[in-house]
């Protein structure tokens, strides 16, 4: 890790150099208070990060090479603002690695860390933007016994994010149109080395006030065998005016395990504010090897504000449930470990969000 650091330190310096290429530093600092009660364990009050946006530290710069071309990178670390640690014990800039050539006509080209498409697709329709108490995070995870776990185990995994990997992605003046294809290496690693082959696609429409995405995600590893760990997100959003709702599908599949979630989502203007709700549910079907897991689910209610001090600043809480059935036992993060099948968690914070 020192020599990481180490190494991250030298770029900085370097990028200093270049400012005058077009090189910024900036990043998110968002902390929050939280409490968390689980059903028949108690209460726990904590102090966490990133609850509306995810604090992190980004450096990134471009240069314009004339004729509509240009080259960019942009580097992302994710921090513990509660605690000054990495977010990351083992990837320093865990959020997004990337370097790119791009054309104003043709698109651009990204290799790197970054986004996998089917988690773009999925993640742009939560009004709690996959993060805090209320995000769309904790009914996608490997905790629960299903493909996601069947798939990674407890390694990194590619529902988020792909490492090595190409992608390219259109350019903007296609008349609304949206596209992007993904390519990445497993290098010959390892699942545990978060090292996977995947392949990827995003192809999407916005108009004025109306959106609608599709995007599909293939991924293959040591622990999938000669099956595959398959990643499908359909979802679409309206702008009524006084309110804008979304609504999102996303299935994950490996041999006979899936897991279907389905999200619902509204943003209402309120003054300097906004005031976010969302409906959430997460259904398991099929068997791992000889375990079925028909049955098993959940189901998550949040309602949030966010109140904006300034162009770079904001206030917020949220609030949030999640309802288990059957062997399924999701948990608002931060909580007293243990929570029974079938048992029920509540999540309340309160936080403040500065972006430099």
């Amino acid at each position: 890790m020192q020599r990481i650091i180490g190494a991250a330190l030298a770029g900085l310096a370097a990028a200093g150099t270049a400012a005058a290429q077009g090189v910024t530093i900036g990043g998110v600092a968002d902390a929050a208070l939280r409490h968390v009660r689980n059903e028949g364990l108690g209460a726990v009050s904590s102090l966490v990060s990133g609850s509306n946006s995810t604090s992190r530290l980004i450096v990134r710069g471009s240069e314009d090479l004339g004729a509509g071309l240009s080259a960019a990178f942009h580097l992302e670390h994710g921090l513990l603002l509660d605690s000054g640690a990495p977010a990351s014990s083992t990837l320093f800039w865990d959020r997004r690695a990337t370097v790119s050539l791009a054309s104003k006509t043709l698109g651009e080209v990204r290799a790197g860390r970054d986004f996998v498409p089917s988690y773009v697709n999925w993640s742009r329709y939560d009004p709690f933007s996959y993060v805090g108490v209320a995000g769309s995070t904790h009914l996608i995870s490997a905790t629960p016994n299903g493909p996601i776990r069947a798939a990674f185990g407890s390694a990194p995994n590619s529902v988020v994010r792909a490492s090595n990997a190409v992608q390219w992605l259109a350019p903007s003046g296609w008349g609304g149109l949206e596209a992007g294809v993904m390519l990445a290496a497993g290098e010959g690693g390892t699942a545990a080395n978060g090292q996977h082959k995947v392949i990827g696609a995003r192809l999407g429409y916005t108009a004025s006030a109306f959106s609608v995405s599709a995007a599909s995600t293939r991924t293959r590893n040591d622990l999938t065998g000669t099956d595959r760990f398959d990643d499908h997100a359909v979802a679409g959003a309206y702008d009524f005016g006084p309110v804008r709702v979304s609504a999102a599908w996303r299935r994950f599949a490996l041999a006979e395990a899936s897991q279907t979630n389905l999200m619902l989502g509204a943003w209402v203007p309120m003054g300097q504010g906004e005031l976010k709700a969302s409906w959430q549910k997460a259904d398991f079907g099929g068997r791992v090897g000889s375990t079925a897991i028909d049955g098993n689910s959940a189901r998550k209610l949040g309602l949030g504000y966010v109140h904006n001090l300034s162009k770079r600043s904001a206030l917020y809480g949220t609030l949030a449930q999640i309802s288990n059935r059957g062997a399924s036992a999701t948990a608002v993060p931060g909580g007293a470990s243990g929570l029974a099948a079938g048992g029920s968690s509540r999540g309340i914070e309160f936080g403040v969000r500065h972006n430099f």
